[in-house]
Order: structure tokens, then sequence, then C-alpha cells
């Protein structure tokens, strides 16, 4: 449930209908993953499609219940997370999958060269986590560090929409042990595409 937790959290909504129901929804473009937290939850409501426009195609749970909106509330995911988020109290043997679900729905990782105006360029990587949240971010930096040791910069965009936070190589490599290595891993709840580009620079790096 942390990798559900730690997904809703980049990617999820709750909202409430004029009726006074309440329904906490994640809408993604993969339908394999969202089968899998369908099933993580306990779930059996439908899947919808969504066409938000030409050659785009994404999928959404949506899910009737008050007392898991409320839950969620607790942990400070309300309706208006999107600049008020919270991170909730997850139990340090958790805090992988927790990682992992944020990463997957909000984060980016990118293998490339580096210094190409020198002589000798040098192979990179490099992770970002995305948020409309300093203080989110600036939590989860110090959590990073402290119980995994991985130093990150948080930076504001140019025009202060969000804000990353940046991991270089060193830190990154400490990320993708911790997220893939640590706990046993439930291999339907992960992005097996975000996995291969760290695969891919520890292969092409040996």
């Amino acid at each position: 449930m942390a990798y559900v937790l730690g997904f809703f959290a980049a990617d999820g909504y709750i909202t409430v209908n004029k009726r006074g129901g309440q329904f906490w929804c994640i809408e993604i473009s993969d339908k394999k993953l969202l089968e899998a937290i369908r099933y993580t939850v306990g779930s059996n409501h439908a899947i919808s499609l969504r066409q938000r426009r030409e050659k785009f195609t994404s999928y959404r749970l949506q899910i009737g219940s008050i007392q898991m909106c409320d839950d969620l509330r607790k942990f400070g995911f309300g309706e208006r997370k999107t600049k008020n988020l919270a991170i909730p109290h997850v139990p340090k043997d958790f805090f992988n999958y927790f990682i992992r679900g944020y990463f997957d729905g909000d984060g980016n990782v990118w293998v490339g060269y580096v210094h190409k105006e020198r002589a000798k360029t040098n192979l990179a990587i490099q992770t970002v986590l995305t948020s409309c949240s300093a203080t989110f971010l600036s939590v989860l930096k110090e959590r990073l560090h402290a119980d995994v040791g991985i130093l990150g910069a948080l930076r504001k965009s140019p025009k202060g929409e969000f804000y990353r936070l940046v991991i270089s190589v060193r830190g990154t490599l400490k990320l993708y042990d911790f997220m893939y290595n640590h706990g046993v891993l439930n291999q339907r709840l992960s992005l097996p595409r975000k996995k291969r580009v760290f695969e891919r620079f520890i292969k092409m790096r040996s």
C-alpha cells in the first residue's frame, strides 16, 4: 500500500460530487499499472478509458469511499493537495515503496553524456522528482538523506510554477538500489520502462 500512497501523492486526487459522494481517483496512461494498483487496494471498480486529445489515451480508476478519502486527508492528501502536499508518516521498512510510487508518478531519470564541449565526455545519470509543493520536496530531501544517505538539490522552476529535487549520479545509483533491491519487490507495482533506464546506465558504464 505504501507504493499506492506514493503514486497517489504524485498522480491522484479526491473529488466530491454535488450529492456529497466522495471519490479518490488515479488517471494515467499505463493500464497495466493501474490494474495492479486496483488489485492491491482490493477493488473491483471498472477502469475507464479517457480520450483527452488526439493520439493520447489515459485510463482512470475512480473509487467511491468516504472512509478511504478521509484516510487520505489524514495523510495530508486533501482536495487541494497540489501546493499543500504533505509527506505521511511511512515506516522506514516501507519508505522505499513510497518513494518508488512517487517516482513512477512524478519522477524522471535521464541518461546521457555531459561536458560535450570537452575532449572527453562523461556518461551521467540524473533523477528528478517534481512537485508544486516546495515543502513536500524539502521534507522528502531530508528523509532521503537521513534514511538512505542520498543528497539532492532543491530547485525552483524559472516561473516558480513547480519545484524539482535533482539527484546526481552517486545519489541516483543509491536511489535505484533503495527502490528496487530492498525488501520484496512486487514487480506489478512498478513501471519497467523507468527501471530499464537505470539498468541501461549501469550496463553502459560497466
